[in-house]
């Protein structure tokens, strides 16, 4: 499978995870509810990496990927108690479109940060989203 498989896949459980999060978090904080949810991903994610890597490739782990990767753990873990406390107060359909806006932010962050083209097609397809964003959101 090729990498437009992949992210169409993670579109489709990202939609799911919005549904069935807005259901299980009816009656909860939803600080432990993301907390629930991070230790199913964390037992998940390790059986795969288990399952796909042998346990010792951890080691051998530079300390920037360590760094970056721990960085983007906390990043994780911020995005996701926003995203509960959000679906909590606001329609699942008017927060999922708010929350991708995170495409945006990484076309933006991506030319500053990665050295990645901005070019016009970027630039229209993000006005798009925030566009259409905004239109979803809408009361």
């Amino acid at each position: 499978m090729n990498w437009l498989t992949w992210s169409l896949l993670s579109a489709v459980f990202a939609g799911l995870t919005a549904i069935l999060a807005k259901v299980g978090i009816k009656e909860v904080d939803s600080n432990l509810a993301t907390a629930v949810r991070t230790a199913v991903v964390l037992v998940f994610a390790w059986s795969v990496a288990l399952i796909t890597q042998p346990a010792s490739a951890v080691l051998g782990l530079s300390k920037k990927t360590w760094l970056f990767l721990v960085l983007s753990g906390l990043a994780t873990g911020c995005s996701w108690l926003c995203y509960f406390r959000a679906l909590q107060l606001g329609d699942a359909s008017k927060v999922a479109p708010i929350d991708k806006l995170s495409v945006v932010f990484v076309l933006i962050l991506a030319a500053l940060f990665l050295g990645e083209s901005l070019t016009w097609k970027t630039a229209l397809g993000g006005t798009l989203i925030t566009a259409g964003a905004v239109v979803l959101a809408w009361r």
